[in-house]
């Protein structure tokens, strides 16, 4: 099976999957219990939180670990606004975001705070003027992806954090997709809050994290809940969470050298589209637009990206036709449609995204689909 799916998940590393079984047999204590065994389970949460802060440029005490990318979201949106004073009782976000996120802010709606949902520009950019126009005097939170799951089209943070930290409003990034990928810093973006999921980083599925400023004012979700400061309930998972910071760790060791080869796959599966003469139009990089560099938007002309991604499953190829938390539902992507395409268009996306192991050979099996496709579609 070849494997270019990455943005949707990752295969657990070498790394994570031994301090993940070394943890599991040494340190199955509960966090929160008071004797040595405990206590070993606590030390190894305390090392997690300063490694985690370390690679965010935040402090430990502002770390909290959740079962995924998708509560990060939640908790970290729900809690801001529980902890604002009645005055600030609006939430701007984008039609963008992740699903979480929209579900967070719809709950928040039904208990009587205003939500204003923006759209980004024709190049899929969220610009600061965009942002002004929404804001009012009672904005307390803004919620805004740092890069999008199915585009890879990076929004500019530190320029919107900026406007933000003028009018005194808090600001919240959706960074899943970015995180271990690109340069995911709290002082650099000028957030106060981050979610982050283990699932993309090479981890084992089920951990997260969400980086609440010190600063941040915030009143838990859940009433009666002791874990994680009061963020959340349940038994906190130490082997899981020393598995998400290991593999974090040894991720952020080889980012740039990953950035690299993820931009030769790119830059070779641009060129072969063309010496191949395949009807396939990618998203680029252009302008105001950047994209993460292990992500690659595709329209194939003549197919929906559903048959695509079906065909290239049939050769063994894994592809996605966009963010896999909504899958099952055949209608344009919300994040598609933001670039101002026809439905028609939108329906003939795809995505293809790179990791570690990823090479030319899987490229040249993905393509050799794309062409017997087209061979296909002249055929008939």
């Amino acid at each position: 099976m070849i494997y270019l799916d990455y943005a949707a998940s990752t295969p657990v590393s070498d790394e994570a999957l031994h301090v993940f079984q070394q943890l599991s047999k040494e340190c199955y204590g509960n966090a929160s219990s008071l004797h040595d065994a405990g206590g070993r389970a606590n030390d190894i949460l305390t090392y997690s939180r300063q490694s985690l802060a370390t690679i965010l440029e935040g402090e430990p005490g502002g770390i909290y670990f959740t079962s995924g990318g998708t509560e990060s979201n939640i908790l970290a949106i729900q809690s801001i606004m529980n902890g604002l004073p009645p005055h600030k009782r609006h939430v701007i976000t984008t039609s963008v975001e992740h699903p979480s996120v929209h579900h967070a802010v719809n709950a928040m709606q039904r208990l009587g705070v205003k939500v204003t949902i923006i759209e980004p520009n024709q190049e899929g950019i969220i610009t600061a003027e965009i942002l002004k126009q929404a804001l009012l005097p009672e904005t307390g939170l803004v919620s805004i992806q740092h890069a999008n799951s199915e585009t890879g089209i990076i929004q500019p943070l530190a320029e919107l954090a900026a406007l933000l930290k003028e009018r005194q409003v808090l600001f919240h990034t959706d960074a899943v997709q970015t995180f271990g990928k690109i340069r995911v810093s709290v002082k650099e973006l000028g957030v106060d809050a981050i979610s982050i999921s283990s699932h993309k980083v090479y981890a084992p599925k089920g951990t997260g994290a969400v980086y609440l400023d010190t600063h941040v004012p915030w009143k838990p979700l859940y009433e009666g809940a002791v874990q994680e400061n009061g963020l959340r309930p349940g038994t906190v998972n130490v082997p899981s969470i020393g598995a998400f910071v290991a593999a974090s760790e040894q991720l952020m060791l080889q980012i740039e050298e990953q950035q690299q080869l993820d931009g030769q796959l790119r830059d070779y599966f641009l060129q072969q589209l063309k010496k191949r003469q395949l009807p396939v139009r990618t998203l680029q990089g252009s302008g105001e637009r950047r994209i993460l560099p292990h992500i690659i938007g595709c329209f194939f002309e003549g197919f929906e990206g559903q048959y695509v991604m079906l065909a290239c499953n049939r050769n063994g190829v894994c592809i996605s036709t966009g963010s896999a938390c909504a899958s099952g539902y055949h209608h344009p992507s919300p994040a598609v449609k933001a670039l101002h395409v026809s439905d028609r268009d939108a329906l003939q996306f795809i995505r293809i995204s790179f990791g570690r192991g990823s090479s030319k050979d899987d490229i040249d099996q993905l393509l050799h689909t794309f062409e017997s496709l087209q061979k296909e579609e002249k055929g008939a």
